[in-house]
Parts: C-alpha cells; structure tokens; sequence
C-alpha cells in the first residue's frame, strides 16, 4: 500500500509517522498519509516566506499566466483526482459529485486569474492625491474540510497566489492524499515555495495556525474550532478568513407550485449526502401545503440511486466518517424517541461503509434537537408554519446564519422575505447556488470575511494608502 507524500519548496518529503485513509464506503485502506512534524510544519512555512516576496514582484500578467497553468494541470487530471476524492470522500463520480467537484476546482482558478484590483483614487482635490493599493498579506496559512476536500483548498489557494502571497496547506485528516496528490501536481508549474503541503490531525494545524511567520489563516470548518484559531491568533496578529457552517434554513411561501421546484429543493437539501455547509438543513413549509411538499420531496428522494461512488448510476454516497455517521444516527433517534414521524429513512443501512438513507422527518419543530443542530447529513427535518412572520422568525432562530432560501412563485415576496433572513446568502428558489465571482460568507457563528470574486481576492491582500501632496 503506497505512502503519499507532502510537498515542501517544491519537493516531496518523506515522513516519519503515517496514518491509514480509508474508503467510507467500503471501510477500506486506500493508501497512507504522513503526519508532518513541528521541524516539517516549519520548514513548510519557511520556504513559503522565503519565496513570498519574488512570487509578489512578478507582475500580475506572470500570475494569472501560472493559474491558467495550474487550471490546465488540473483539466489534465480531473478524472484522476476526482477517483481520489470519491474513494476518499465518499460522493459519487457522477452527478454533483467528485467530477463536479473537480470542475469546480478549474473554475475557480481560472475566475480569480481573470480578475484584476487596480490603484483606486479614494480622494483628489488641488492640494492632495489618496490611492489605495492592494499589497498581498504574505504567507497563508490554509486549512481544508474534508467535505468538498479540493474544492475548497483551492478556493483558500488561488485568490492567495493571485494576489501575490504563499500557501501553506494542511487538508483534513479524513480527506489527505486527494489534497496531496493536487498540490503534487500543482507543483509541476508554479515556482518552488510557492504552494506547499503539510498533513496531520489538529497538532499539526494548530503547529501552523501559531506559527508567527504565518500572516493569514484560511479556515473551513467546525466553530468549535474557529474559536481556538480566534484564540490562537492573538500571538501572531494573523488576519482571518472563517467559513464555519450553518443550519440553513428554507421558506416555502404559501401556495407555491413545488412540482417544477423540487428538484433544486432537493440537492440543495442533499448535495454531498447533507454534508455541505450552506445546504438546506430545514425546511419550512405552510400547514395548507405540508402534505403535498411532503409528498412531491418524498417522490423525488425515491429516484436518487445510493451506493459506492465509484459504481455507474450511483448518485449519492456514505457518510465521510464514523464520527458524522454516529452524530446523524443519534439526532434521528432522538427525534424519533420524541414523536416525529418519518417520511422517508430513518435508520441506517447496516454493511460496510458509512451509509445512510435519504431521511424526511416531519412533526418536528424548532426546540427539537434535529432542528436545532446541524446535522451535516442525509436528514432533512420538515416543519409547518401558519404566517409567513412565523416562518422568519424560526429560521432567524439560530446561532448560525451561513445561507437560507426562499421559494415561491412571487419573486417579489420571496425578496421582501429574503431581507428579513439573517444569513451571508439567501437564495431565492435555489439553495447553495454558489459562484465565483459571486462573495460568499456567514454572519454570527458561521464565521466572518468572505471568499470568491473581488472581493474575496481584496481579503487576501492588506490595503496601503499612498497620499501625495501637490
């Protein structure tokens, strides 16, 4: 069984200590991981300092030139590192899954190499000039999720490198060899320093997130773990992006025609299992309408074939790991245990691999924990409203506010409704649409800065005024 490797100014290293990574859906040992050191982890950060500065005197021309290097080299070898995200991750090869995935990851590395943050005039009378100038931050210091695993390193990676700053980047401990094996590849056209690897569980993120020669930290993931990274960051003053998740709600206004809709209402809900941070995570729906949506979703989640990724029709796959699987099983149960009825699932597959069904679960409400919680997986708590007020104010209940959605017929209600939701984004009749050119970030604990398009790449320089007198 092969050993992966981390990439460090430029070359591979061999680490001392390794892990298994294995397949969620069949509980298989795919390969071994490294587990990088504190000299490791150091070195990492010293040769992405080291190359900083000559990476951010090449012209922006040369930049965007290496990222559509680094797109081709990713074209080139989707298939390959798509495979690597299935057997790894779990999604399917098909549908939105690791060959979307894999897409995306061009995409968005050829959206931030068109973009461009010229001198802007602030402010000009006869006596003065104020530009502002977007200087890159340095090194960043980038930590994956294993849910969408190369996806969003390369979101934390491109905006970094266009704006003329280096990448350290460690991926989850569940998802390691995909994010290896991209930044491996990466390498074969951007210049030593510039982009490299470290692996390994919190220790090892923790090594870099305290490092004081990282100047900016690039963080998807738990809140839990985003407080110790606000922590953290007291010693080195590091700038911060946080993308922390959310229990996203979805409005159904009354009276609105699902039929044509509840496709998009459904992988808004399920993309990736549930395991997508701005997916639909509960849904509310009028009383007059509830056994009809009810019905229309059960119908569409009947057609969606699950299984190993890796097999032909199959659209939706296991559970990434243990810990998830057993946090989903716990909330159905104890919704369950409290009355609601199941439409759909409910209990798990059993076999190998972390499989769990499509689950609909109706005559719940907020105050129920499968409400309350995020549940990060195939589960899709349905709850019935009587006015519209009412619907607000429980998808407003909540610590978190990444998305939200509202559908209707009405375009114009369903803005009036959307301004009242507190999230980053509201989606109206589509839930997770994201895009990049468009930003992207949460309000309260999903976290704060935002990623994608200008403004996504003006949070990953630091601003500098230069003011002439005349």
């Amino acid at each position: 069984m092969k050993t992966y490797n981390v990439s460090i100014n430029g070359e591979l290293k061999t680490s001392t200590d390794t892990f298994e990574v294995k397949n969620p859906a069949t509980d298989e040992v795919i390969g071994f991981a490294p587990i990088s050191n504190e000299e490791e982890v150091k070195e990492a950060i010293e040769a992405a300092k080291a190359a900083q500065k000559d990476w951010a005197a090449q012209s922006d021309k040369y930049r965007k030139g290496k990222l559509m290097e680094a797109a081709k080299v990713l074209e080139d070898n989707t298939e390959y590192l798509a495979q690597w995200i299935t057997k790894e991750q779990g999604k399917a090869m098909a549908g939105p899954g690791s060959m979307f995935e894999m897409q995306a990851c061009v995409g968005w590395t050829q959206v931030p190499a068109s973009l461009d943050l010229p001198v802007e005039v602030v402010f000009e009378d006869e006596a003065r000039r104020d530009e502002l100038h977007r200087k890159p931050v340095g090194v960043v210091g980038a930590i994956a999720p294993w849910n969408w695993p190369l996806m969003i390193a390369i979101w934390q990676i491109m905006p970094s490198l266009r704006a003329g700053n280096t990448v350290v980047i460690k991926p989850s401990e569940y998802t390691t060899i995909g994010t290896l094996e991209m930044v491996r590849l990466l390498n074969t056209v951007l210049p030593a320093g510039v982009l490299n690897s470290i692996a390994g569980g919190g220790k090892v993120g923790a090594m870099l997130v305290e490092s004081k020669d990282v100047d900016k930290i690039m963080f998807t993931g738990s809140t839990s773990t985003a407080r110790k990274i606000i922590e953290a960051s007291g010693n080195n003053m590091a700038r911060l992006t946080l993308e922390c998740g959310g229990n996203d709600p979805a409005i159904i206004l009354p009276g609105t025609d699902m039929t044509s809709k509840a496709g998009d209402l459904f992988w808004g809900a399920f993309i990736n299992q549930g395991q997508t941070c701005a997916c639909a995570k509960r849904l509310y729906v009028h009383e007059n309408d509830y056994e009809n949506v009810i019905n229309i979703l059960n119908d569409v989640s009947g057609q969606m074939a699950m299984g190993n990724g890796m097999d032909e029709g199959v659209l939706l796959g296991p559970i990434q790991n243990k810990m998830q699987f057993d946090k989903v099983v716990d909330l159905v149960e104890d919704a369950k245990a409290n009355g609601a009825r199941v439409i759909r699932g409910g209990k798990a597959t059993g076999g190998a691999g972390y499989f769990y069904p499509i689950t609909l679960i109706a005559d719940v409400d907020n105050g129920s924990r499968i409400v309350d919680e995020e549940q990060f997986g195939p589960v899709l708590p349905i709850i019935k409203y009587k006015t519209v007020e009412e619907a607000i104010q429980k998808a407003n209940d909540t610590r978190t506010g990444l998305g939200a959605s509202v559908w209707s017929d009405n375009i114009d209600e369903a803005t009036k409704v959307a301004q009242q939701i507190e999230s980053g984004t509201v989606w109206i009749n589509q839930h997770g649409a994201i895009h990049p050119m468009v930003p992207f970030g949460g309000v309260k604990d999903s976290g704060y800065g935002v990623e994608f398009g200008i403004e996504g790449l003006k949070s990953v320089t630091q601003p500098r005024v230069i003011s002439i007198k005349k």
